[in-house]
């Protein structure tokens, strides 16, 4: 494993790194303690994995990789994120990809769409970095009208369902944190996309149903249930998935150039 860093780092930002490395290593304790998470996110992985071409030459990354998971159900993706850590192979920032025009083949995002402030600048560097036919894989929060409640009042990043989205297509430095939960309902299910950048098409688009992670309480919470019962709740997000504006809480997009 390798760490490359980007040129821009700069290891002055020690009260960043120091907050975001705190929550990392509370993240990967979880992660490492909790099975019934890890089972709830292969599932979530082998949704992102049925998107993925393999015939498409070029690298897969991934953007915001957080404490690396991903890797364990595709060994050969590339982890990124903001700052430096063992299991990371590049220090980067989505808004300047340090590949190579027409290099990668696939950028996933798994939680991370809704941190960046402006969509627009991220796929226009995405443009840049992909083969002509690449993908840009999202998985993001669904807000519904179950699911709203949950991320509005159990989690501590706004949902933002009415706030402005910036349509820029560059986002110069210096670049502060940012998220708003609900802006891959709006741009990609509600079509709230009026300066959406011009050459991308939405090849796959699914909400769905996701009790079995909610009540699980993710990273930060004890879970609900014993894992014991997590079969018969994934029955049960299959059947209630029918309803996607009522009960969705997570979806998958996919992106392509258009042409």
């Amino acid at each position: 494993m390798f760490i490359r860093v980007h040129p821009w780092f700069n290891p002055a930002v020690s009260i960043a790194l120091e907050q975001h490395q705190i929550e990392i290593e509370a993240n990967l304790r979880a992660w490492q303690g909790k099975p019934l998470l890890r089972e709830i996110y292969a599932g979530f992985y082998q949704r992102i994995l049925a998107q993925i071409d393999t015939s498409l030459p070029g690298a897969i990354v991934e953007i915001g990789s957080g404490v690396g998971n991903l890797k364990s159900h595709l060994p050969q993706s590339i982890a990124t994120d903001l700052f430096p850590n063992p299991w990371l192979d590049v220090v980067c920032d989505g808004y300047e990809l340090p590949f190579a025009d027409g290099s990668l083949s696939h950028l996933i995002l798994f939680d991370v769409f809704h941190h960046l402030r402006a969509p627009g600048a991220f796929l226009r560097e995405a443009r840049r970095a992909l083969h002509p036919r690449g993908r840009v894989i999202v998985f993001d929060p669904y807000i519904s009208l179950a699911s709203w409640p949950v991320y509005g009042l159990l989690h501590h990043e706004p949902v933002a369902i009415n706030a402005p989205i910036n349509f820029a297509t560059e986002l110069p430095r210096p670049r502060d944190y940012y998220a708003a939960q609900g802006n891959a309902t709006r741009l990609f299910f509600r079509d709230e996309r009026p300066g959406w950048p011009e050459g991308w098409e939405i090849f796959h688009r699914e909400a769905f149903s996701a009790f079995h992670y909610v009540l699980c309480g993710g990273f930060s919470k004890p879970a609900m249930y014993p894992a014991g019962l997590l079969g018969a709740l994934r029955k049960v997000d299959a059947v209630l998935s029918a309803c996607p504006r009522l009960f969705a809480a997570r979806c998958l997009v996919g992106l392509r150039p258009r042409g």
